[in-house]
């Protein structure tokens, strides 16, 4: 740790998005992942409603909690965030990251409660919501510990890298220099140059590392990106 302190408020955590792995063997693609270096297992909860997709919820990350130790990122899609907290505090949820666009009237309790659930706090925006509207959220008191700014439209994997995106997470990274900044949507090799050098430093992953003949080596690419340009003093 160097004097500062910084850089361990941007260590890399390279987290695949386990809604590209074979759903029905999730506790051997959990654990081939985190064998293949990953840092974080990226789930994603959607409640067919605040997107049009329908995924998984706490039952599925209770199953997966009995085969793993991992950190389970959890991304809720889900219009009432509120009533999920509790459920998926029992279920061994490590993250909670809710999204702002439903959070706006009760972020404080709402961060509250998921950190006496035991999880920790996290807000996600869409593309098309301003940077500006989550800034109360991480100087909040508590405060949000990781933003996950969406480089595509939350609701199915698959997509297309949003590169204007960007300048929410350069926003993000000057405004706050030892916050987890998230990104999540198209991340691959092609991508993780531009979103590393803007600041982000937990990658999710979805397609390019599952879709990989070598899924091990993209893991591994992603991190050196995140750790050549992130500061180091």
């Amino acid at each position: 740790i160097c004097s500062s302190g910084k850089k361990m408020g941007v260590s890399p955590k390279i987290a695949p998005s386990m809604l590209s792995s074979d759903f029905a063997n999730l506790a051997a693609e959990a654990k081939r992942m985190i064998d293949l270096g990953a840092n974080w297992l990226h789930m994603d909860i959607m409640d067919g409603h605040f997107v049009p997709n329908l995924t998984i919820g706490a039952p599925v990350i209770e199953s997966l909690r009995k085969h793993t130790n991992a950190y389970l990122d959890c991304h809720l899609m889900v219009t009432n965030p509120m009533d999920y907290v509790e459920q998926m505090g029992k279920a061994g949820a490590s993250g909670f990251t809710f999204h702002v666009e439903v959070a706006k009237e009760n972020w404080q309790e709402l961060v509250s409660k998921i950190k006496s659930a035991g999880m920790i706090p996290a807000v996600a925006l869409k593309p098309g919501t301003p940077v500006e509207e989550i800034f109360p959220l991480v100087e909040g008191k508590p405060p949000v510990e990781m933003v996950l700014v969406m480089t595509v439209e939350p609701g199915f994997g698959g997509q297309k890298f949003m590169p204007n995106m960007m300048d929410k997470v350069r926003a993000l990274r000057h405004k706050y220099p030892t916050l987890d900044i998230q990104v999540d949507g198209g991340l691959g090799p092609s991508t993780i140059d531009a979103a590393a050098a803007a600041g982000a430093n937990c990658i999710v992953a979805g397609s390019s590392v599952f879709g990989a003949p070598e899924p091990g080596e993209v893991i591994s690419l992603l991190r050196a990106s995140v750790e050549k340009a992130q500061p180091t003093s």
